[in-house]
């Protein structure tokens, strides 16, 4: 696509940034609805995240995304957050306001939230408390998503406890610690089981549990799209619970940011799914 004058710019700032799927998925967008703009890779240490956040509003940019290592840290630099942001601590959506302020969201509980919607469509909130594995950012999305939906109980297990209480305590009273060991029997009643953790991406191991417990009609979902079936996902599959693979949390957390930036709510179909994976 040939810019003009007038192109609206943004862009993911990471670091390292290269392998950000990002820019594929919003250049896909961007082509597809003929949209005079651009969205561009921005590799940035961690000390230069403040001044590269600071200068967008003087390089007529209209935001960025934020990926590792700087959510907690834009978290820290922006001028307003919104709603989402607050609860979760991190921010991975900059917006430019007309003032030049900056403003912070937080989408990937939207993602999450979306992705199981569309990737589950019979389940319900209300069918029982549900299990999350892992207690950092992602956990911290997934259950503000979970608890927006109505889930009455959220379970969070997760190695170092520590970091489950603390989530526990930021969350309400609605989210209860499961010790490590208990993980398994756990699941016993559960309606939805969520891997936030890295366990089961490729290079990583498998996530350690039992999934014996698990009622056949329990949703099994999994943040991690590399591969695109982890062995949680396979052994879920395999035993006739319904699953949600990662790609989609990845793909409608980006939709609120395009909107902001470039003015147009974008879908997710089968043909951006396919587009997205064949850069993976």
């Amino acid at each position: 696509m040939i810019l003009s004058g007038k192109a609206k710019v943004a862009g993911v700032m990471g670091w390292p940034v290269g392998h950000s799927r990002s820019p594929r998925l919003h250049g896909y967008w961007l082509e597809s609805y003929g949209i005079d703009g651009a969205y561009i890779p921005l590799a940035v240490p961690p000390d230069g995240i403040a001044q590269a956040l600071r200068a967008l509003p003087a390089l007529g940019m209209k935001g960025c995304n934020v990926t590792v290592p700087h959510k907690e840290a834009a978290f820290r630099i922006v001028d307003v957050l919104d709603p989402a942001a607050r609860r979760i601590k991190a921010v991975n959506t900059v917006i430019v306001r007309p003032d030049g302020s900056l403003e912070g969201r937080n989408t990937d509980a939207f993602g999450f939230a979306e992705n199981l919607r569309e990737g589950a469509p019979d389940w319900q909130p209300a069918a029982g408390p549900a299990m999350v594995v892992g207690a950092g950012g992602a956990a911290r999305a997934v259950a503000v998503a979970l608890l927006d939906m109505g889930v009455p109980e959220l379970r969070v297990v997760n190695r170092t406890r520590a970091k489950a209480e603390e989530l526990a305590a930021d969350l309400g009273a609605a989210v209860t610690v499961i010790p490590w060991e208990w993980r398994g029997r756990a699941l016993a009643d559960s309606g939805l089981l969520v891997n936030t953790t890295t366990q089961g991406m490729q290079g990583q191991p498998a996530l350690e549990l039992d999934l014996a417990a698990l009622p056949p009609a329990a949703v099994v979902t999994d943040i991690v799209y590399t591969p695109l079936l982890t062995p949680l996902l396979a052994e879920a599959k395999r035993r006739g619970n319904p699953i949600v693979d990662g790609l989609g949390m990845l793909l409608h957390q980006a939709r609120p940011g395009f909107q902001a930036w470039f003015g147009l709510l974008p879908q997710v179909t089968p043909a951006l799914r396919r587009f997205v994976l064949e850069g993976i």
